[in-house]
């Protein structure tokens, strides 16, 4: 059997256990460079970025590598779309939502306020319009998409003082992924800020931030946010599945082969679904250490999160009314999550909320 043969019978799982590599070696080598909004010491958001880089190499046999480079070290963490509209990299791994000062439809490819949970995102993505929607939208800064992992609903963040009511957050100086969240809030008297995740522990330890949201326990403990804010809050209603994502220069990736075209594609979802599945598998012994150093675990009054719940719809309403566009894909989202919502009453939630009264 030759290795195209076995390749088509294996499967990606089985290519990578025998160290058998697709048959490139009459191809030219290919080298790009990755640059990630992330800093190296989150291993499991910069973790698919390396991930994805182990499993090109390994496809290829090492006639395709892409170097890796964290936040600040090629460009910074904010600057990849420039980058890549400009040909500067070949790729780059970020939250589209920080790009939302660019156009706030960015959100729609990383997490809107109340929005899809990460099963529904990526079957909204891969087989709903998700995808086609948003790439042609990404054509305009010369980006193709594809997930690089979930981090699944995110926590409410971390607080210097205790919101009891809607009235607390009035003011509140808050570190924030970036768009939609940031408008919604805004309605609510939060005054929002985006900045890089290195830089939140300084500006929380000195008083210039009251608030940070970031991910969840395993990156927050990381991060050093309990030793500045002691309430921890839950859920984090703006990132019900917040979708990371590896943005390719458009030319880059038609000047590929279609070999290594298929190579790209695979190494990506083998990369989404170890981030994903790396986050399910730590954030529950993170949080049970940030509990017991002695974190306040506090879940959002309702209050709070149907305060929330109004401005948000309030921010897409007007949103809409400027930009047909961001009403396509809004409203496509809406449509694929009312019948997302409507199976998962009758099965995961409706299981959930009985194995998580059970003692087992």
């Amino acid at each position: 059997m030759d290795r195209r043969s076995l390749i088509a019978n294996a499967g990606i799982a089985g290519v990578l256990a025998a160290g058998v590599a697709p048959a490139v070696h009459a191809q030219t080598a290919v080298r790009w460079r990755l640059a990630s909004s992330f800093p190296k010491s989150l291993p499991t958001i910069f973790g698919s970025a390396e991930k994805f880089a182990e499993t090109v190499k390994a496809l290829s046999g090492g006639r395709f590598e892409v170097s890796l480079h964290a936040a600040g070290e090629l460009v910074p963490a904010f600057g990849v779309v420039d980058a890549l509209q400009n040909s500067t990299i070949e790729m780059a791994q970020t939250a589209p939502y920080y790009f939302t000062g660019k156009d706030s439809i960015f959100a729609f490819g990383c997490a809107v306020p109340f929005g899809l949970t990460a099963r529904h995102m990526d079957a909204w993505m891969e087989h709903g319009n998700g995808r086609k929607l948003m790439d042609e939208f990404y054509a305009k800064f010369n980006i193709v998409s594809m997930s690089a992992g979930n981090t699944g609903t995110q926590m409410g963040g971390w607080y210097r003082k205790e919101i009891k009511t809607v009235a607390d957050l009035k003011g509140l100086k808050m570190r924030m992924g970036g768009g939609l969240f940031g408008e919604s809030m805004a309605k609510l008297g939060v005054v929002a800020q985006n900045m890089p995740a290195g830089e939140v522990y300084q500006a929380l330890e000195k008083g210039t931030l009251d608030a940070t949201e970031f991910v969840g326990p395993y990156d927050d403990e990381k991060l050093g946010f309990n030793k500045v804010a002691p309430f921890y809050y839950y859920p984090g209603w703006w990132e019900g599945g917040a979708e990371l994502a590896f943005f390719i220069n458009k030319k880059a990736f038609d000047a590929l082969s279609a070999e290594n075209k298929a190579i790209v594609r695979a190494a990506g979802a083998v990369a989404a679904r170890d981030m994903t599945a790396k986050y399910d598998a730590e954030n529950p012994a993170a949080l049970k250490r940030l509990v017991a150093s002695g974190t306040k675990l506090v879940a959002f009054p309702k209050a709070v999160m149907d305060a929330g719940f109004r401005t948000a719809m309030e921010v897409f309403a007007e949103h809409e009314a400027k930009s047909a566009e961001f009403k396509k894909i809004h409203q496509d989202m809406r449509a694929f999550q009312r019948d997302q919502i409507l199976w998962s009453r009758f099965s995961e939630w409706r299981y959930d909320s009985y194995i998580s009264t059970a003692k087992i």
